[in-house]
C-alpha cells in the first residue's frame, strides 16, 4: 500500500497539495531560524558551516513533512483512516517554535497559560533542537510507512 501512496503522488491533485505542503513547511521553518537568530549573524558567530546546515536541516525536513503529510492523506483515501504518526509533524514545528522563537516572547506565551521558567541559551543557534524536530519527523513517517504497510483489516468471519 505504500507504493500505491506513492503512485498518487503521481496525480495533478496530490502533487498541486504536495507543492502547497512543502512551501508551507519552507516558509514555517525559514521563519522559525529567523525568530532565532539571522543567518549573517550566525555566520559571523559560528561561521558558515552552521548556517548552510540549518539551510539543508530546513529542507529536508520540509522534504520529509512534506512526504508525512501526503502519505497521512492518501493513508485515509486508500484505507479510510488517518495515521497514528500524522500529528507527530506538528508537534516537531510547535516544538521547533517554543524553543526557536524569541525569548521574550516564549515566556509571555508560557506565562500567559500559567508556566514560569527561566530560559536557558541555545547552543549553535538552536541546532540540537533541530535533530530533535528531525527525529520526531522520522518516528511519524515511520508509523505511517508501517501503517500503510498493514494493509486493511477485513473481517471474514462477518461477511
Amino acid at each position: 500500500m505504500f507504493i500505491a501512496s506513492l503512485n498518487l503522488l503521481k496525480t495533478k491533485k496530490y502533487l498541486i497539495q504536495s507543492i502547497i505542503f512543502l512551501a508551507t513547511f519552507l516558509f514555517i521553518y525559514f521563519i522559525i531560524d529567523s525568530l532565532n537568530m539571522s543567518y549573517e549573524e550566525m555566520r559571523i558567530t559560528y561561521g558558515s558551516y552552521l548556517v548552510v546546515t540549518n539551510i539543508s536541516l530546513n529542507l529536508i525536513m520540509a522534504f520529509l513533512s512534506t512526504l508525512m503529510m501526503h502519505l497521512s492523506t492518501s493513508m485515509v483515501e486508500l484505507k479510510g483512516s488517518e495515521g497514528k504518526g500524522s500529528s507527530l509533524g506538528f508537534i516537531s514545528i510547535l516544538f521547533g517554535i517554543l524553543t526557536y522563537g524569541c525569548t521574550s516572547c516564549v515566556i509571555a506565551f508560557f506565562a500567559s497559560i500559567g508556566i514560569a521558567f527561566s530560559v536557558i541559551a541555545l547552543p549553535l543557534a538552536g541546532l540540537p533542537y533541530k535533530f530533535i524536530s528531525l527525529l520526531l519527523i522520522g518516528i511519524g513517517i515511520y508509523f505511517m510507512f508501517r501503517q500503510l504497510n498493514k494493509g486493511c483489516k477485513i473481517d471474514i468471519e462477518k461477511q
